[in-house]
């Protein structure tokens, strides 16, 4: 994220782990024994807000990197602070106007509602389980099991997660494994079963891989 977001309220911050993490990965794994070296200090950048979290990740759903990341600043600029008084205090159309579509736009103002109303157990998630905190997000409207992965995985900063249905996960792995070849879920598992317990990590090696020039 650009350390001039509009966003206030959300500070960032690198996992514990990251550094023991790539060292462990670099001795198992020799395609990110390559891989690795070639972004240098870069890591994943944790997000502190639960709301903005989730609301980013909706923002994302089913559209590439650079136009979620387009997306997302143009929802800033109706909600800078994003936050769920702020949402709901736009409304509907005022969110509609950033370009959002009608479904997400919805998604986004249930969300709010949930924080809103306290029927989200913020103040408990730390404390649970990767499915128990997957279980709960997506019994709001809009919230997959992708997108509670990516919560857990930007928000929890969750060391081991494995987002099976995640394009840039797919594509990365296809690219990096088998020769730019489609891969299926078993494939998948297969590469990432090496992985454990720092799958967060190998996969947002991953996503950095299709970000390069790098063959």
């Amino acid at each position: 994220m650009n350390k001039n977001s509009r966003v206030r309220n959300e500070e960032l911050h690198v996992p514990g782990y990251w550094e023991e993490a790539k060292v462990e990965l670099m001795k198992r794994d020799r395609i990110l024994r390559k891989l690795i070296p070639q972004f240098g200090d870069l890591y994943l950048m944790g997000r502190d807000d639960p709301f903005t979290t989730l609301t980013r990740s909706i923002i994302a759903q089913q559209i590439s990197g650079v136009s979620a990341n387009a997306l997302w600043e143009s929802y800033l600029t109706v909600c800078p602070k994003s936050t769920p008084e702020q949402v709901m205090e736009m409304g509907k159309e005022k969110l509609l106007s950033s370009g959002l579509s009608k479904r997400k736009t919805d998604y986004i103002l249930d969300l709010a509602v949930h924080f809103k109303d306290g029927k989200v157990h913020v103040d408990k998630w730390a404390d649970m389980s990767d499915e128990e905190v997957i279980a709960e997000l997506v019994q709001i409207r809009g919230i997959s099991r992708w997108t509670a992965e990516m919560f857990l995985i930007f928000n929890l900063i969750r060391p081991n997660i494995l987002p099976l249905d995640d394009n840039g996960l797919i594509s990365g792995i296809s690219k990096n494994y088998f020769s730019g070849e489609p891969v299926s879920r078993i494939d998948i598992r297969e590469v990432a079963a090496n992985w454990e317990p720092w799958r967060t990590v190998a996969t947002w090696y991953m996503w950095r891989s299709l970000d390069s020039n790098l063959t």
